[in-house]
């Protein structure tokens, strides 16, 4: 019998103008982690996709040998039958179902259509011991973090007796502790002969718990790394990955920094639906002229409610204090009125709040901004295409052309067609929220590029990052946030890893 669960050989993949996969070949061994790295667009997602059938066989060329067996999956269900289950990145639950539901939804326990709630509740309760989350299981799902969520997905795949499971990104959303959790989750099920297929652009947690790492590159199988024969460093996989030595993670810069150009004083946010709980409490801030100023905090420390309640009230509610421009008090009680008054705010959910995904690079670009192409609210199309070529050509977006739909883009693309809107608008402040958020290494230092070129022009930027290397790599100045307020301010040069995290833990152990 084959070592090997799982054998994908020459698959090839086409979408309309994009060899998507070019003769890709994957192995895994039973019982293994194996890791799936490469930029954006390498192809990782479309390959995951392949062999659980969310692309069923006819739509692609190739064969998928597992437990050495061919299999043709027409769906997902196929796959799933056989043990084969895809977490994705944009995790699939229903907020407002419990947990136990969500975790046997298609997957019922039950006789005559009527559902056996008390055998349920038991396996629910049995699959969360599992996985280490101690929830009810008839808790909503819109009552837990991304992370417990996170969990929810791998009791969900458990439910299904899982052989291969496949994370795409995981870790994505969730911070260093809860990181942590799932990847030691990951080795526990190893332990129980589990094999999983870890897709992530976090190279020090692919180092530390993957067994063999197989690098795609532009939809091509690189080459198969065994992490205990091979000394591997993450410069070894990144240059496998990009097709050339990084030597720097973070752009050089020289900063020019000038006055005060924006300030927030005595901000006050309460939440959006519990309007006694306050989220955001007594924040005083200020970014100066071509300055990068870094948030940094754990998730659920406020970062993202404070950026948008700034950028036009567009979260929470009991809003107090006052913004300062220059000097002057403005008041921003709309988005609309935030981008006249030369505010741009790039959300972390670029799917969601950031981009129209059914629409073209180029109406993306320009939509933030249709005055600069219209005249008396007629769009002038000829300058809307010059312009989002412009864009296009700037920020590197590697696309067919602009009447692309941005749904079709790899991440750090559709990443860089954001910041195009953005700096389409004409702004003087821009808030940055996870910018590079499941985005690998390659485009980062792509992002980090347009960030420095923007503050070396005058921009001031406000920087929220859950990664401490990108923000002591890219920051001029840095606050912290645990719990809704600024615990500490730090300079570029007195900043560190060590020194960040304990302005978190002192809040949060009630030491101010």
């Amino acid at each position: 019998m084959s070592e090997y669960i799982l054998e994908m050989q020459s698959i090839n993949k086409v979408f309309p103008g994009v060899k998507a996969l070019d003769n890709v070949n994957l192995k895994v061994k039973e019982g293994e982690i194996h890791a799936l790295v490469g930029e954006n667009g390498a192809g990782k997602s479309t390959l995951m996709k392949v062999l659980s059938g969310v692309y069923p066989h006819g739509t692609y060329t190739g064969d998928i040998l597992f437990k050495g067996e061919v299999c043709k999956f027409k769906d997902i269900k196929q796959s799933e039958n056989l043990g084969i289950v895809i977490i994705h990145q944009e995790l699939a639950l229903i907020p407002y179902l419990s947990i136990a539901e969500n975790i046997f939804l298609g997957n019922e326990h039950g006789k005559n259509g009527i559902i056996d709630w008390n055998t349920t509740i038991t396996h629910t309760a049995s699959l969360l011991k599992k996985v280490g989350l101690r929830e009810a299981p008839n808790t909503l799902i819109t009552n837990i973090g991304v992370g417990k969520q996170q969990l929810v997905e791998i009791a969900k795949a458990l439910s299904k007796k899982v052989k291969l499971l496949i994370l795409d990104e995981p870790t994505s959303a969730l911070n260093e502790e809860d990181s942590d959790n799932l990847l030691n989750l990951l080795l526990e099920f190893k332990k129980e002969g589990i094999a999983s297929i870890l897709i992530s652009h976090k190279l020090n947690e692919v180092s530390k718990v993957a067994d063999s790492i197989t690098v795609l590159r532009d939809g091509k199988t690189i080459e198969t790394l065994d992490m205990k024969k091979d000394q591997i460093t993450e410069d070894r996989i990144i240059k496998g990955m990009v097709g050339r030595e990084l030597v720097n993670r973070f752009p050089k810069r020289e900063p020019n920094i000038g006055d005060v150009t924006f300030e927030v004083k005595d901000w006050n946010v309460y939440h959006h639906l519990h309007k006694d709980r306050k989220i955001i409490d007594n924040i005083n801030l200020n970014i100066k002229k071509g300055e990068i100023v870094g948030i940094a905090g754990l998730m659920g420390s406020g970062r993202t409610e404070l950026a948008m309640s700034i950028f036009g009230k567009s979260y929470g509610a009991k809003i107090s204090g006052r913004l300062y421009k220059d000097g002057k008090e403005i008041h921003l009680n709309t988005v609309d009125k935030a981008i006249k008054h030369g505010l741009a705010y790039v959300t972390e959910d670029r799917k969601n709040y950031g981009l129209i995904l059914i629409d073209n690079i180029k109406r993306n670009i320009t939509l933030a901004n249709l005055d600069k192409v219209s005249d008396n609210l007629v769009v002038n199309e000829n300058q809307e295409v010059l312009d989002a070529e412009e864009y296009r050509k700037k920020m590197n977006i590697k696309a067919s052309g602009i009447l692309q739909k941005t749904v079709n883009l790899s991440g750090g693309n559709q990443q860089k067609v954001v910041l195009s809107k953005w700096v389409y608008s004409e702004p003087d402040i821009l808030i940055l929220d996870e910018p590079t958020r499941g985005i690998d290494v390659g485009a980062k230092y792509e992002i980090y590029t347009i960030i420095n070129q923007l503050a070396a022009e005058g921009k001031s930027i406000l920087f929220i990052s859950s990664e401490l290397p990108e923000i002591l790599g890219m920051c001029d100045r840095i606050y912290v946030m645990s719990e809704g307020k600024i615990t500490g301010e730090l300079s570029r040069e007195e900043a560190t890893q060590e020194k960040i995290m304990k302005y978190v833990i002192n809040l949060q152990r009630g030491v101010e």
